[in-house]
């Protein structure tokens, strides 16, 4: 009963943070800001972004079980330079399914599924599905 309470509780956290990233508007916005790792960015609804150390520039490596944990940054118009952000850094790439993510010097973005609330860091430098999760400062240095 326990763990189906959980997988709910999961599957709805999926659900929102895909509606978050899909949405168009400010969802499609990278800006920086102050954390307890320095300046780094973020959506423009304040979740941090997250670049896997597995992937190539440029190519997401991170599917099915690893996108389930770590969803990518999926937009469906240009990105966005807010606020610290610098716009010749922002860049796109095809999934595999075809949907485009959105990089950051040639990184793809992503999000944490624990990361619910505005400004929240629970996984840098966290080691799994075979690289290091990582947030990145506006020069798109990963910090480490």
């Amino acid at each position: 009963m326990l763990v189906r309470i959980k997988l709910a509780a999961l599957v709805i956290l999926l659900l929102a943070v895909g509606q978050a990233a899909a949405a168009g508007g400010a969802a499609s916005t990278v800006t920086a800001g102050r954390s307890t790792y320095g300046v780094v960015l973020f959506d423009g609804h304040g979740k941090a972004l997250y670049a896997f150390t597995r992937d190539r520039r440029g190519q997401s490596t991170c599917s099915g079980a690893c996108a389930a944990a770590w969803p990518p940054y999926v937009v469906g118009d240009g990105p966005r330079a807010g606020v610290g952000a610098r716009r010749t850094l922002l860049g796109t790439t095809r999934r595999q399914d075809g949907r485009r993510q959105l990089t950051y010097a040639g990184r793809p973005l992503y999000y944490y599924v624990g990361d619910l609330r505005r400004g929240q860091i629970l996984c840098q430098n966290v080691f799994e599905f075979g690289g290091r999760w990582l947030v990145i400062r506006p020069d798109g240095r990963l910090v480490r």
